[in-house]
Parts: structure tokens; sequence; C-alpha cells
């Protein structure tokens, strides 16, 4: 046994296991590459302050859950713990938005680091993929955005999950809503640390779990009835493009977020068959963010969608992908020459594009058979030296059983026509 172990709260990512997190992450991604997102990697970490200023100070991820360090050079950098952010700086960095194409469609797969108490479907590495619409406030792209993770969940077979929607207004009203709820919520009996945070962003605080806290807030002045004029247009025009596509959604007027930067749209995706971690994914709109981190204004909407969290769904409902198989043909060669020959025969199918395997390691015929049975082959080369004598290797179905003798020339050719 390893004398290491993986660190408290992350995990390994295996195979067989690992397919399915690969089949998840080219699900989500494939309508967003479909719809005009560019790739974008931004590096694993970034400056302290860029998410102290985007994410919010008042957030437990800045307060309580980043990982935060400082070089040797004395920078003060993090560990990514989301990624608008990241992708966002990144953008302005290179002046995307400058090219005269608005919005910057990105889209992004990656880790993220937050310390918490791990516990199932709440891990402190995390994969995620997202996508970012920078620069174009459009109740259609908002609306796209949500209808791309909903194609996304529905291609990998997931049907109980929910869309719930809501809006956080914009610089306009959500001021005059923060003040009614601040004094609301100082009329309560709050510990210190909530009372500190209903003063710096009192959203937070709705967002709050526990039970004591909830009971409180019954009550509480609602978001809905302080929007402007323009943000209850802007949400009615996404609801209807949303109806309109036959995307279901609930209203949630509590939905908040956990992260400052949203206004207007928000939304979360959750599946009820996760317990208490039932978020499989979110986002919203962000306009402001890119003037907080010293950008100009660009209005913009993203979200994230779990990756971990979306396996974990899969899981809840039964939902088996069809994984291809990572290898079409196995060679088993028996001795020096058929060993020369075969190597040659999988570097050539490989070449045209099947997967194929080898016996390593100069196994005898029972134990490379197994292997080739391990593999999940639908075929098995075979070849000694009578075989090479005549020209040919055999070929055996490993779902039927039946072998045949093909020439060597014709191996490659014969496969093709087999496996397609």
């Amino acid at each position: 046994m390893s004398t290491f172990q993986a660190p408290k709260g992350t995990y390994d990512l295996l195979p067989p296991d690992s397919a399915k997190y690969l089949a998840v992450r080219e699900a989500i991604s494939t309508p967003l590459r479909n719809s005009g997102y560019g790739y974008i990697e931004t590096p694993g970490f970034e400056n302290v302050e860029l998410f102290a200023r985007g994410v919010g100070e008042s957030t437990d991820i800045v307060t309580k859950e980043m990982y935060a360090f400082e070089t040797k050079g004395g920078d003060r950098l993090a560990l990514r713990p989301e990624g608008t952010a990241s992708v966002l700086r990144a953008a302005l960095e290179a002046n995307l938005h400058k090219a005269g194409n608005l919005p910057v469609k990105l889209w992004y797969s990656g880790s993220y680091y937050r310390y918490e108490r791990p516990q199932k479907g709440r891990y402190r590495h995390f994969s995620q993929v997202g996508a970012e619409a920078i620069g174009a406030e459009d109740p259609a792209l908002d609306a796209e955005l949500i209808i791309l993770a909903d194609q996304a969940y529905r291609s990998l077979g997931l049907r109980d999950f929910r869309i719930l929607l809501n809006s956080l207004g914009d610089k306009e009203c959500r001021p005059v809503y923060r003040e009614a709820l601040q004094t609301f919520l100082r009329g309560l009996d709050l510990d210190e640390e909530t009372l500190r945070r209903a003063d710096i962003n009192p959203l937070r605080v709705l967002d709050d779990k526990r039970p004591d806290v909830q009971k409180q807030l019954v009550g509480a002045p609602s978001l809905r009835d302080y929007l402007c004029d323009a943000c209850k247009a802007y949400h009615e025009q996404v609801r209807e493009l949303l109806v309109a596509e036959g995307v279901a959604f609930e209203d949630d007027e509590k939905l908040v977020r956990g992260l400052d930067y949203y206004t207007r749209t928000t939304f979360e995706f959750v599946h009820d068959g996760l317990g208490s971690q039932s978020a499989v994914g979110g986002g919203g709109r962000y306009d402001g963010l890119s003037e907080m981190i010293g950008g100009p204004s660009l209005p913009s909407v993203g979200w994230a969608l779990g990756v971990d969290r979306t396996v974990l769904a899969l899981e809840a409902e039964g939902v088996e992908l069809e994984l291809p198989s990572t290898t079409s043909v196995f060679a088993v060669p028996l001795g020096d020459e058929a060993r020369r020959v075969l190597f040659s025969k999988v570097t050539e199918l490989r070449r045209a594009g099947i997967s194929a395997d080898f016996s390593f390691g100069g196994k005898g015929l029972k134990g490379a058979m197994k292997n080739a049975n391990r593999s999940g082959a639908r075929f098995t080369l075979v070849a000694g030296e009578r075989d090479l004598a005549e020209g040919v290797v055999q070929l055996k179905d490993m779902e039927s059983g039946e072998q045949s003798a093909v020439a060597v020339d014709q191996v490659v050719e014969v496969l093709r026509t087999q496996l397609t």
C-alpha cells in the first residue's frame, strides 16, 4: 500500500469510472461548441484580490473557503474557487471585447478549490464546465444559456432535475430593496456574524440554510416587489423565451446564489435525488463584474455546471451512459516474430483510427487472452510462427467466439469493415 493518500476532501478519477466524467464534460460542452462558444483555459491560481472584488468579500467563499497563499516573491495568490472572475479577467486582459463581435462567447472546463467540510457531493477539489457570454445585455442571451444547459442534461438522459429562476434586480432597484431588507434583518435575533453579513450583503442572509435563521425570515421583504419596471420587463422576456422553447422552470423568489456579482437573471439547476447538496449547477447575469475588477462596462451572463454532481445525479436516476469501448482490437503474439509483426499491425490500426492494444510483458496465450477479455475488445488478433509462415493471423470475434484466418496485409481493411 502507498505511503501517501489523496488529500482530505479530494478524489482520484480512475478507469473505468473516469470515462463517465469525460462523457459528462463532452455532453455539456457539445451544445456550447455548436452555439458559437470558443474554448478558454485560465491558470489554476489568480491574484487574491480578483476573487475578493469579484466574488465578494462577504461571501463564505472568500472569507472561509479560499486556498490563499503568498509566493516567495510576496504575491498574494489563491487557487481559483470559481471560474467566472478568471474568465472575465482573461478576456479583458486580451481585449477580446474590443474585437467588435459582442458578446464574446467562451466555455471552459477545469478544477476548482474550496476549503469546505467534505461530504458526498461537496469536495475541496471539484470539476466544472462553464460558459460565459460577455458584453451584451439581452434576455435572449440569458435564455440561450439556460436552454443549452437544459439540452446538455437531457442529452445525458437526466430527467429529474428542476430549473429555479429569479431576478435580483439591478443597480437602480436593488439598493432600495437592500435597505428594506437590512431594516427587517436588524429586527431579528441573529448572531453577530450574520448581522455583519447583513450589513455588507443582506441578500446573502436569505441564502442561509440554518433552520433557525430560515424560520425568522418568514415575512421578509420580497425582492420581486421592489423590481423596477425595466427589470420586470427584462425578466418577463427571459421567462417568455423559455416557455416558448418548452423549457420548464420554477419561479423562486428566494433564489440568491452564493456570489455577490449576480444581477437580474439568476438561476439554479437542482436534482432532488442528491439530498442536501441538490444543486448541480447554476449561474446568472453579472452586469457590473467587469467594472468591479477594473474593466469597462460589459453586461454579461454565464453558468457553471458541476461535473461531479452531474455524475451523482446520473447515478441517482440509474442512468447508464453508453460509453465507447476503450479498445476495439487486442493483439496477442506468440513468439518473437509474431511480436514484431503484430506490434506493427497495432500501430497501423491506430493510425487508421481504430483503437488497439497489445499484450505486453511476454505473457503466454492463457494470460494474454485474459488481458484481451479484460480490455473489452471486440476482436483479438492472435499469431504464432505457423500462422506467419502461412502469411495469416487469427482473428477472433470476442462476442460470438468465431475465429478465422486473415491475410497479414488485409488485417486493417478487414477490421475497418467489421467495426463500421
